[in-house]
């Protein structure tokens, strides 16, 4: 990716970003630091493919928040205070992020000494309070029934009425940053890949794709079939868990537990070309580990059983009145707020924004392979339902015409001996959740000093908390389903 690097004074940096987010094709990226004593901004170009790293060096630990101006700022504000201790002055609705009251307030995790400004502002999260006669809270989490991960959620609410949600998250914390960049270039990949373990490869290519990127080398063809190849399996399977996820909220069980089971042939997919239908130890950077082209013939036939046994389940979910009926109107966020946190994949384009990473930025094949990009204008869950559903059967199509087209050649070459000094690389990608960013950077020496993740999630969880309000609270495991959010992939 072509990254243009360039040093941006805190005083002009909100009234530049929102010059630059004003102008189209032009998305936030990430918001993070290196050590504590600088912002780190990436600005993404979708028409041009391009990206900007923006530099504002700090004299303190405190900086103008962005989010008065730019609402999907809020969140990733949120947690270069956690991370870093940088106090965003003027953020509307400052708490904690990923650490709780149990860490003691100086505690900063990724910065390597104390900042100047040592008073720090108590570590707490205290709940949004909604006033008014009847209204009662109900707390649910951070443990829930089953074995999904951990958060917390609080609704107020007016007999069933949800009026606000506060969410909660950070239990599931592990370090993983940090801990990546500790680790020799060869290990990472097995700590991106566990980040969140429904996603990856899509993980482990946002990883191998900015080390490639800080490297500058070239991935043989093959190699890139192969890995869209791996992502699109993996969309697939984890889309209809989803829709099978939404088909048991409803009580449409015979949907549901069909859908289970066609998860399972996915899988299998996945199992042919990765060795394993978790689909770890596949990607790395340089290309592929293995070659999976004794499996492509089967994993062809696989993928027709499939495009014609999912549409009977699917086609009984859209036409089944009362389904129907459980899904429209629940849970809506319109286009304008969607464009203004920032929303992205399915969530983002079921209220009408039409962006896709693997139209705009290279991991993969993509974007040197065309696609239809899905979407609906509702906003609900029935809209998200059914961007799923065309997903699915895009990159059921998808994964034919890759295994048509499969190219001869090489799946590896070898990164060179050392990383360049003072460098940045990018990797986005397409997950089955949306736009995922890697970003590592290097000191000096060329040795690992940052490594940064964005997962889809970070922007959609307000998403949830917009969708809930004004429905029932029995709506929200639905509405909660409706956008698979990641608990792991935000906690890092």
């Amino acid at each position: 990716m072509r990254l243009k690097e360039l040093t941006v004074l805190d005083i002009d940096r909100a009234a530049m970003l929102q010059e630059r987010l004003h102008q189209p094709g032009t998305r936030l990226g990430l918001i993070t630091s290196i050590d504590g004593a600088q912002l780190i901004t990436l600005i993404l170009h979708t028409v041009s493919g391009e990206a900007e790293l923006w530099h504002t060096p700090l004299q303190s630990n405190r900086y103008q928040s962005l989010t008065p101006h730019i609402a999907q700022a809020h969140w990733q504000e949120r947690s270069v205070w956690d991370m870093f201790g940088l106090f965003p002055v003027g953020h509307p609705r400052l708490k904690h992020n990923l650490l709780h009251q149990a860490f003691r307030e100086s505690f900063f995790p990724l910065v390597p000494g104390a900042l100047e400004d040592s008073a720090f502002p108590h570590r707490s999260h205290t709940p949004m309070k909604v006033s008014g006669s009847g209204i009662y809270e109900v707390p649910v989490g951070p443990i829930h029934a089953g074995i999904i991960e951990p958060g917390h959620f609080r609704f107020s609410c007016l007999g069933e009425v949800v009026y606000n949600l506060e969410i909660r998250l950070g239990y599931l914390h592990r370090g993983v940053e940090k801990r990546i960049v500790e680790t020799p270039l060869s290990k990472q990949r097995f700590i991106a890949e566990a980040v969140a373990s429904d996603s990856a490869v899509a993980y482990a290519l946002a990883h191998a794709t900015a080390i490639e990127d800080l490297c500058d080398i070239e991935v043989p063809d093959r190699a890139l079939y192969l890995r869209s190849l791996a992502l699109e399996v993996e969309r697939v399977a984890m889309h209809i868990s989803d829709l099978g996820g939404l088909a048991g909220d409803i009580g449409y069980l015979g949907v549901a537990a069909t859908l289970s089971r066609l998860r399972g042939v996915a899988l299998q997919m996945g199992e042919l070309i990765c060795g394993s239908r978790l689909m770890r130890g596949f990607v790395c950077p340089g290309g592929v580990l293995l070659d999976p082209d004794n499996h492509l013939l089967q994993l062809q036939t696989l993928t027709a059983q499939l495009q014609n046994k999912i549409l009977s389940p699917l086609n009984a979910l859209l036409s089944n009145q009362v389904a129907i009926d459980r899904l429209d109107k629940i849970g809506r966020v319109s286009r304008r707020l969607a464009a203004d946190f920032g929303l992205t994949g399915p969530t983002a384009r079921a209220s009408d924004l039409v962006y896709d990473v693997r139209q705009h930025f290279p991991h993969g094949i993509y974007p040197q392979v065309s696609l239809a990009v899905n979407s609906e204008s509702g906003g609900d869950v029935l809209s998200r339902t059914k961007v799923r559903i065309a997903e699915v059967k895009s990159s059921l199509n998808i994964i034919q015409s890759f295994i048509d087209s499969m190219p001869a050649g090489s799946v590896f070459r070898n990164l060179p001996r050392d990383l360049p000094a003072n460098s940045f690389g990018i990797g986005v990608v397409e997950s089955h959740r949306g736009e995922l960013i890697h970003m590592a950077c290097t000191d000096e020496f060329g040795k690992l000093k940052r490594y940064a993740i964005k997962d889809a999630s970070v922007n959609n969880w307000t998403a949830l908390a917009i969708a809930v309000r004004s429905n029932l609270l029995a709506d929200f495991p639905l509405c909660n389903k409706s956008f698979a959010l990641s608990y792991g992939g935000h906690d890092l």
